[in-house]
């Protein structure tokens, strides 16, 4: 009986892939590390899930991603110290999931719901709104660990705005002017194309969601920006907060670049609970340590937390913009009287999402009851911008 040399090969393979061995090593560099969210990436043949073992602590789980990732959160490391872990391969329950539901995606954990993203066009909540506001596209409800609603959607004084949404307002493309922030005027609009991968586990839950921009100024639709959005979610063991990832990627659909003029919003956004209108309801704290939403207001911050009493207890969320987005740290627009805030690039000029040349934005959110505390998202965003160093070994 004659055996191939490509069934050979294979077999070696597989053999080979069954019989290797992973360490992992991590190293705090200059800071102290608590609750850290770790990414790396592995080989193919690194195991689908498992635990991290080290002599000196308890095992960790860790999951690999449908991008070639492995993720795990480290409870403690010390400034300076480095660590490390053996990879046993195992089976674990998930812990955090996304369910996909009727055009929308369902994330919870533990069973309890952290927030839905709307793919399809959502139902309106009032009979008064007109047709052309239909949008999908866009995170709402978004909950605390209490179970408190933090976001709205279709806000009677603002009904263009949605929990947490990612449209740019003043723009030319083509020398035409389409708005895809204020859909009342029918000049622009983005639309939910369609999901890619979407996963569970012990340790995180995500989704892909593809969207696009359309200019309504040209006596036809044309699209003008294909956007990703890839969503993650974390369970973080014994933490008081929710945190999620958004990475935005903006590309050009056609030759054509989409110039944005200098203006004071447009970009990623945020509105908060309607039970936070008026100047005494909302209340902000940026990464500068300012609590005046007026002073504020077109500054430059590396975060910016927005909250308010929801049924007579404090909540709210820190919203974190990563070092490498363009024009970081991004100026903001804190609402004189609404609970709304946006990271605004445009604030400081104009500039242009170019072909070939996507547009990349990161941002990260932490949702927590009580009263926000600087030090603790000061902490979280330096952990965030500088992620510990990870060294895979096999053996």
């Amino acid at each position: 009986m004659k055996i191939s040399i490509k069934l050979l090969l294979l077999f070696a393979a597989v053999i080979s892939a069954q019989s290797a061995q992973f360490k992992i090593k991590v190293d705090a560099g200059g800071a102290a590390r608590q609750n850290a969210i770790v990414s790396a990436s592995v080989p193919e043949n690194f195991p689908q899930g498992g635990s991290l073992r080290s002599p000196d602590g308890s095992p960790i789980p860790f999951q690999k991603t449908p991008d070639g990732q492995i993720v795990f959160v480290l409870p403690k490391l010390g400034k300076g110290e480095a660590k490390s872990f053996e990879v046993q391969a195992t089976t674990a329950p998930s812990k955090i999931e996304a369910t996909e539901r009727d055009g929308r995606i369902e994330v919870k954990a533990a069973g309890k719901p952290i927030f839905t993203y709307q793919g399809k066009e959502s139902e309106f909540r009032r009979p008064d709104i007109k047709p052309i506001y239909k949008r999908g596209g866009y995170i709402h409800p978004l909950y605390s660990p209490g179970g408190k609603l933090i976001t709205d959607d279709f806000p009677p004084n603002h009904t263009h705005h949605h929990g947490i949404w990612f449209p740019w307002t003043k723009t030319v493309f083509e020398g035409r002017s389409p708005d895809f922030w204020n859909m009342g005027e029918g000049k622009g609009k983005v639309e939910f194309v369609n999901f890619g991968a979407k996963w569970s586990g012990p340790v995180q839950a995500g989704f892909v969601a593809q969207h696009r921009f359309i200019d309504l100024t040209s006596g036809e639709p044309k699209p003008v920006l294909n956007e990703t959005w890839v969503v993650s979610a974390y369970n973080i063991p014994g933490a008081d907060y929710y945190v999620f990832d958004l990475v935005s990627t903006q590309r050009c659909a056609t030759a054509s670049a989409l110039e944005l003029p200098k203006y004071y919003y447009g970009g990623l956004g945020f509105r908060g609970n309607w039970a936070w209108n008026g100047t005494n309801k909302c209340f902000f704290l940026t990464s500068n340590g300012e609590t005046n939403r007026v002073k504020g207001n077109e500054t430059r911050g590396n975060w910016c937390h927005i909250g308010g009493l929801v049924d007579g207890q404090f909540t709210g969320v820190a919203i974190l913009c990563h070092p490498d987005n363009f024009r970081a740290p991004q100026p903001m627009r804190l609402h004189p009287g609404e609970p709304f805030f946006c990271f605004a690039p445009s604030q400081l000029g104009d500039w242009s999402i170019e072909p070939g040349k996507p547009y990349v934005s990161r941002y990260r959110f932490v949702v927590k009851d009580g009263k926000p505390e600087k030090a603790q998202i000061d902490a979280l965003w330096q952990e965030y911008a500088e992620p510990l160093k990870i060294e895979v070994q096999s053996f």
